[in-house]
């Protein structure tokens, strides 16, 4: 195989091994942040000041639909707070599509913990409103200030009126709501709420309060969901009010298109297990987005310390630069700079994979010439030292690790070089050999360029 195409294989192998699937991102909005006003309200029950209210958002590509949340027995669905998770005791809802939207206006009610497909409250007439980032949210607020009630205090401008400055545009601006004139449909829903009585008993609920809501054996689907803004696709699955730090692992079933084709996948948030059948009912894929908070490490798959879990970039995380060579000391081309070992690279005396090993090794030449060069390794200019008993003919040539001459130059009948410049700003980054050739001898040595 030739070198180029081995590097090229190479590269795809990796790419194809490392790169993120199609989910883009998983955003965490802070909300808002709740202040001493608000936890004076008693209708909804106690809510400590300085609680922060997550909105947990998937980024899918355009034209990629959500189909469902969930947790499985290989993938566990997990929100988890080290404080309790604040639910609504009176208006609280364990689905975000089951509000009405005159009651958001009420105390708290708008902080109540959630999860969701998108849509935020109950369709009215042929408008549904669904969640958007506040930065995203087009027209103006109906819930805080002066358009809340003021909870149980009766507090005459309201509550949600906090602009604490890491929750971004305050609530009484922009709300994070937006209506749109259609709604998905086929809503369903497992392991929540009880099947029987429709009570729930996790942390989304108001009957008990907790820190966690973990399940393998729990989804919320509907028949596809969007994001408003189609081109972002981003789509509101959670929002959690808590005084603690927020964690969470979740796993979403996305319909895509794969070649064309309509495809169901469904990305995980840990790979101990990945199920991929010939019916396609099953295609899981790992994302390292839906993990909270992100990985981060060295995203650069051009070092030895690139991780391929990571999402976010530590830059001081990438320390070994990788450099494809031939790492045997046996090969006439051993590279003493490489720390990957591309095997059908090396060159031996009658096996240099259909390369002239005379380019590839010029030191097996045979030639009584010796010169000098420097600097090595060199930035811009490199310069030549040599001396000869008598004036001939001096020429060079620059000649890459595939073999190829790249520079040619003759310098006429000398006996004698003393710092001949050879420009090599023109030249990539890499490993080249020159090669000096006075009269019938030949010498090379080798020089990186960095």
């Amino acid at each position: 195989m030739k070198f180029k195409q081995l590097i090229a294989v190479f590269s795809i192998l990796i790419t194809s091994f490392f790169t993120m699937a199609q989910l883009e991102n998983v955003l965490v909005e802070k909300y808002y942040v709740s202040d001493d006003f608000d936890a004076l309200d008693t209708n909804g029950g106690q809510l400590l000041s300085g609680s922060t209210t997550y909105r947990i958002y998937v980024d899918l590509p355009k034209g990629s639909k959500l189909l469902r949340i969930y947790g499985d027995k290989n993938h566990p669905f997990i929100i988890k707070s080290t404080e309790p998770i604040f639910n609504h005791k009176t208006d609280g809802q364990s689905f975000g599509k089951d509000f009405t939207k005159s009651r958001l206006i009420n105390n708290t009610v708008s902080l109540d913990s959630w999860l969701t497909l998108g849509q935020i409250c109950k369709s009215s007439g042929n408008q549904t409103y669904y969640g958007v980032p506040k930065n995203q949210d087009t027209d103006s607020s109906i819930i805080g200030g002066k358009n809340n009630d003021g909870g149980s205090s009766k507090i005459p401008f309201g509550l949600l009126n906090n602009t604490d400055e890491t929750a971004g545009i305050p609530l009484f601006l922009k709300d994070g709501m937006q209506s749109i004139s259609t709604s998905v449909t086929s809503w369903e829903d497992y392991g929540v709420k009880d099947f029987l009585t429709s009570i729930d008993s996790t942390v989304f609920g108001s009957i008990i309060t907790g820190k966690e809501f973990k399940s393998g054996n729990f989804f919320l689907k509907n028949s596809g969901t969007m994001g408003v803004d189609t081109l972002k696709n981003q789509i509101l699955i959670a929002q959690v009010t808590t005084a603690g730090e927020l964690t969470f692992s979740l796993n979403i079933e996305v319909l895509e298109l794969i070649n064309g084709v309509p495809t169901k996948v469904q990305y995980v948030s840990n790979d101990s297990i990945l199920i991929k059948d010939e019916n396609k009912k099953l295609n899981e894929k790992y994302s390292g987005f839906l993990k909270y908070p992100l990985t981060c490490g060295c995203i650069d798959q051009n070092y030895l310390e690139f991780n391929p879990r990571a999402v976010c970039s530590d830059q001081q995380a990438c320390k070994t630069k990788i450099v494809l060579g031939c790492t045997d000391p046996m090969a006439c081309n051993f590279d003493p700079t490489a720390n990957v070992m591309v095997h059908n690279l090396c060159c031996y005396p009658g096996s240099c994979n259909n390369r002239d090993i005379a380019q590839v090794c010029p030191s097996l030449l045979e030639n009584a010439l010796t010169f000098d060069i420097h600097p090595n390794p060199t930035q811009n200019n490199l310069f030549l030292n040599a001396k000869t008993g008598s004036e001939q003919l001096m020429t060079y040539e620059i000649y890459d690790v595939f073999g190829t001459k790249v520079i040619s130059k003759v310098l006429g009948i000398k006996s004698t070089i003393v710092d001949e410049e050879v420009s090599t700003e023109e030249l990539s980054n890499g490993i080249y050999h020159i090669r000096l050739t006075v009269g019938n001898a030949t010498e090379s040595k080798t020089f990186i360029k960095n």
